[in-house]
């Protein structure tokens, strides 16, 4: 694996998908002209330069997955558009953290990885649902909306070989692992953690994963939204 730049972009989502993608779009093209060469967005909540955030184009809840979920096999994605077009112009990997993914009636959390030529190299549907019921604090149930993807998945750059989880994904060691044994050396986690649960394991699980693969881990979540249901 060779020396390259990083870029986190932790985004502050809001209700209007065209506000998102265009701040991510302006945060991509920022991080690129600071020499990163891998940029990663958040996940629905709010999108390598390496942007990596789960639900970057969106708030993140069962309320509005549905609602923001954009069919990709149609080649008419508004936020794969952007994507693709900010890693071609930007010259730069991009990991697009999440959004809702519609296909065949289900509604997947989906990123998808492009390279500098702004092609599709790589699509991840979240592997492990977040159900949690912590009486008086937070009840939330993905696979109440969620369908949760089958595969996991790799891809390869001119730096080195990623691996790509999304958000609850990063607690499974089994899959950092396995895509250790499979040749990689990075991984990246988009999440979106909550105040509850997410102080006691955000910090402590990129590190686990870090020491378990003996890999460079990523990972970002979208900025503080005290006001947000989740």
């Amino acid at each position: 694996m060779t020396k390259f730049g990083v870029g986190l972009l932790q985004l502050k989502v809001s209700a209007s998908k065209e506000d998102n993608l265009e701040q991510a779009k302006q945060k991509i093209a920022e991080a690129a002209s600071q020499g990163a060469d891998v940029i990663v967005l958040p996940v629905p909540m709010q999108p390598l330069v390496l942007t990596d955030q789960e639900c970057f184009n969106c708030p993140y809840g069962n309320q509005f997955f549905a609602e923001y979920a954009e069919d990709v096999s149609t080649g008419q994605s508004q936020s794969v558009g952007m994507l693709a077009k900010a890693a071609r112009e930007n010259e730069v990997y991009i990991i697009g953290g999440s959004i809702p993914e519609r296909y065949d009636n289900k509604i997947f959390n989906c990123s998808m990885t492009f390279d500098p030529e702004g092609t599709l190299v790589a699509m991840h549907r979240k592997l492990h649902l977040f159900d949690i019921n912590v009486p008086g604090k937070i009840s939330f149930k993905e696979s109440d909306t969620l369908t949760c993807g089958e595969s996991a998945t790799t891809f390869d750059t001119r730096f080195g070989r990623f691996g790509v989880g999304i958000c609850y994904d990063i607690r499974f060691p089994e899959l950092a692992l396995l895509y250790r044994q499979r040749g990689c050396h990075f991984l990246a986690y988009p999440g979106a953690f909550n105040m509850t649960t997410g102080p006691a394991h955000w910090e402590l699980l990129i590190r686990a994963r870090a020491v378990d693969t003996q890999c460079f881990v990523a990972a970002v979540s979208p900025a503080r939204d005290e006001k947000a249901s989740y």
